[in-house]
């Protein structure tokens, strides 16, 4: 069954500029945010873009990678038609040729792409993170007829002779390009995501594989010679949050940005475009700057923001500034409002406890009651419930259950 495109993703790089990270491990391998990893990125991507066919091409450090990948179900890419493939350098009758550049590392795999014969195929980078709908960037492509589309970001003049750099003319086309050049013509730096038509880049990559003398690679071969050609090319700008997490530094500064969402950008609780992982389909937990955590269980999902002591966290527990929560087990989902105060009891999934409630009490001598909300309450601000209730409907505001 024909796609309409089909996804590449290079994520065969050897990752040397992290150092003891990728010793053992492909770049796109690499732990990021807590629970996840850099390939999590472009492939949550392409789910949320409505892309389900997507080949993933391993070269270096491929062992944690396949595994990880799996069948592609943590990303809904377990597909009869499409879904996820691992694709190794391809294997000949006289033995199995490395990828000597990225475009060579599309032209091993023309036959894959012709199987699903699509009309544009996009090539995705496996090592920057990224929250980019891809769908934005292909209906740029079509209405503009492109042959080829990049998506680029405008970065600082300072900076731009380290990119690869597109310059337009006021409508968008490419007009010339240039690789890291000292006297940079345009601040506009290639994000390596790439669309084409794939008749069009397929006749490019058997051309420039017959080229003894090319290097096989997008940058220094295939867009130059498009661009040499006349071939119909545009700058798609993308202004979300993008980063190229290939050194020590990038990579820290892009851990340290999730940790501060508001003024970097990148969001990871963004229920709207969820980042996959094969750990679960929630994000990790945040302890915030004001909040106290002591001898607890925090799990996927949390976000704390007041005192937490010797309690268990379900996945997606909200803790608001100034709530307590002592010897209590919260279950999945449930919000704990602000100064809301929720000791030695059992709340269970998807329980609104309102602004400044009080819900159970600390053991007093013998009295060891246990209290215990049902799923799905909501209880009202000022609300008190006592050390022995059981709470199966919605409590009212400032009422008294004991």
């Amino acid at each position: 069954m024909a796609k309409e495109i089909v996804a590449m993703l290079l994520a065969g790089g050897q990752g040397s500029r992290l150092y003891a990270l990728t010793q053992n491990l492909a770049k796109p391998a690499v732990p990021f945010g807590g629970k996840y990893r850099i390939i999590d990125f472009p492939l949550s991507n392409c789910v949320n873009s409505g892309i389900d066919t997507v080949g993933i091409l391993t070269q270096y450090q491929p062992l944690v990678l396949n595994e990880y990948i799996g069948n592609g179900q943590p990303w809904d890419l377990d597909r009869l038609n499409g879904g996820v493939h691992v694709l190794p350098p391809y294997q000949k009758a006289t033995g199995s040729d490395w990828f000597k550049g990225t475009a060579n590392a599309i032209y091993q795999h023309i036959s894959f792409i012709d199987r699903y014969d699509p009309e544009y195929v996009i090539i995705l980078s496996g090592d920057q993170i990224c929250k980019q709908d891809y769908s934005e960037f292909l209906a740029f492509h079509k209405a503009k007829g492109a042959d080829f589309s990049v998506a680029v970001m405008e970065v600082p003049w300072d900076e731009a002779s380290r990119f690869g750099l597109m310059v337009t003319d006021a409508n968008s086309k490419i007009t010339e390009f240039q690789e890291k050049p000292k006297n940079p013509k345009s601040n506009l730096a290639s994000m390596g995501n790439y669309i084409f038509k794939w008749d069009i880049l397929r006749q490019y990559l058997i051309e420039d594989e017959a080229d003894p003398e090319s290097e096989n690679d997008f940058g220094k071969n295939i867009i130059p010679n498009l661009l040499k050609d006349g071939r119909d090319m545009y700058a798609f700008r993308f202004d979300g949050y993008w980063k190229d997490v290939g050194t020590i530094p990038s990579l820290w500064e892009a851990n340290m940005e999730v940790l501060d969402p508001e003024h970097s950008g990148i969001d990871l609780f963004d229920e709207n475009w969820k980042i996959y992982s094969r750990n679960s389909g929630m994000t990790g937990h945040k302890i915030g700057a004001n909040a106290f955590v002591e001898n607890s269980m925090i799990t996927d999902g949390c976000r704390v923001n007041g005192d937490v002591k010797n309690s268990i966290l379900f996945a997606g527990v909200k803790v608001e500034p100034g709530a307590v929560v002592e010897e209590a087990v919260v279950m999945g989902g449930t919000t704990i409002k602000a100064g809301a105060v929720v000791k030695h009891c059992i709340v269970a999934e998807n329980v609104i406890i309102g602004e400044y409630a009080v819900v159970g009490a600390m053991p007093e001598g013998d009295a060891a009651g246990v209290a215990t909300v049902g799923p799905g309450v909501v209880i009202g601000d000022h609300a008190k419930i006592g050390p022995n209730a059981m709470i199966r409907n919605n409590v009212e505001g400032g009422e008294v259950v004991c």
